[in-house]
């Protein structure tokens, strides 16, 4: 079965860090290019980041600097590493094929907040 799977959210204060991972079906590994996405309350699913096959990367001004994508193709796991979190990164985070993606997995929350 085709999924996606978040994991690695949690309460931080502003400042701190945390680090998500995804677990992916070996299907959607192979269709390239996979990305990081996230939806903050009363707003629509945003993209953030995007990592290729090859590992080139490429992120939203929003996030670029304190967020690094990665990912294992041996595991199809990607992850999220987040640093200098600020409270507007307040949002579910989820990941999916960036050009062909599928159904949105249950996504992982992240709150930011002193």
């Amino acid at each position: 079965q085709v999924q996606l799977v978040e994991s690695g959210g949690g309460s931080v204060q502003p400042g701190q860090s945390l680090r998500l991972s995804c677990a992916a079906s070996g299907s959607i590994f192979r269709r390239g290019s996979m990305g990081w996405y996230r939806q903050a309350p009363g707003k629509q699913r945003e993209w953030i980041a995007t990592i290729s096959s090859g590992g080139m990367t490429n992120y939203a001004d929003s996030v670029k600097g304190r967020f690094t994508i990665s990912r294992d193709n041996d595991k199809n796991m990607i992850d999220l590493q987040m640093n200098s979190l600020k409270p507007e990164d307040t949002a579910v985070y989820y990941c999916n094929s960036r050009y062909y993606p599928i159904a949105w997995g249950q996504g992982t929350q992240v709150t930011v907040s002193s």
